[in-house]
């Protein structure tokens, strides 16, 4: 089947997200905290820190530390998931670390650590993609100190034809054909910060992946920018 006549389940084109709204200052006793909701998926983030990191052992006088908290929350998929941290949610834990750390003045905070809590409340795929939008949008909102906003997307292949931001039934239905699951995160300037490949792909897929990617993180970013400016004419208006 040729590209232009694949159809999606939903009618969207490929490079077609699915609809995007985002909030900051969801969490008043957080420093900084957002919500991100993509299509059906709801991902929000707190910022608590620059804080002394503890236990005292682990502190660092070279540096401060980011540390990410990635849960999703036992009702926020149609089975019940188990309550609790499990291996794939501490493998996400470190995957969220790696793509913002890029991005945050961390020597500026020796001894110190950042946490950040990010809770799925509504899972349809893209979950850690989500998450890490959300975690960057909260970063920003507690004044973190940063080069630059990560946008992050995730895309896929259905019947050969790559696509971006899968929903659930996509993903289901990619798992039957053999997945190839691609999530991506980007610094504003099109840097990349985090790139994982489960499946196979072409050069040139990976070619065609990268420039969807940065289009759909463009999108992305400008929907940061707006959450954050919204919030600030919030904020000078109260």
């Amino acid at each position: 089947m040729a590209a232009k006549e694949f159809k999606r389940p939903d009618g969207r084109k490929l490079d077609e997200m699915r609809p995007i709204s985002a909030k900051v200052g969801v969490i008043p006793s957080a420093d900084g905290s957002a919500m991100w909701k993509q299509g059906d998926t709801i991902a929000i983030a707190a910022v608590h820190g620059p804080k002394k990191m503890h236990p005292q052992h682990q502190q660092d006088p070279s540096t401060g530390q980011l540390r990410c908290n990635y849960n999703l929350m036992s009702f926020s998929v149609s089975d019940r998931a188990r309550p609790g941290k499990n291996r794939r949610s501490q493998e996400i834990d470190k995957i969220i670390e790696w793509a913002l750390e890029p991005v945050l003045l961390i020597k500026d905070f020796p001894n110190m650590v950042i946490d950040v809590t990010i809770q799925i409340i509504q899972a349809d795929a893209g979950t850690r993609c989500a998450g890490i939008n959300a975690a960057a949008l909260a970063l920003a909102h507690a004044g973190i100190p940063m080069k630059g906003m990560v946008s992050s997307v995730a895309l896929g292949k259905l019947d050969k034809t790559l696509v971006v931001d899968l929903n659930k039934a996509e993903e289901d239905f990619e798992e039957g054909e053999g997945a190839t699951d691609i999530p991506i995160s980007m610094i504003s300037d099109g840097k990349i910060t985090h790139i994982q490949l489960d499946g196979k792909i072409t050069p040139t897929q990976l070619k065609e992946v990268m420039k969807m990617a940065k289009k759909a993180c463009k999108e992305i970013y400008e929907i940061q920018k707006k959450a954050l400016k919204e919030s600030l004419e919030v904020k000078k208006n109260g």
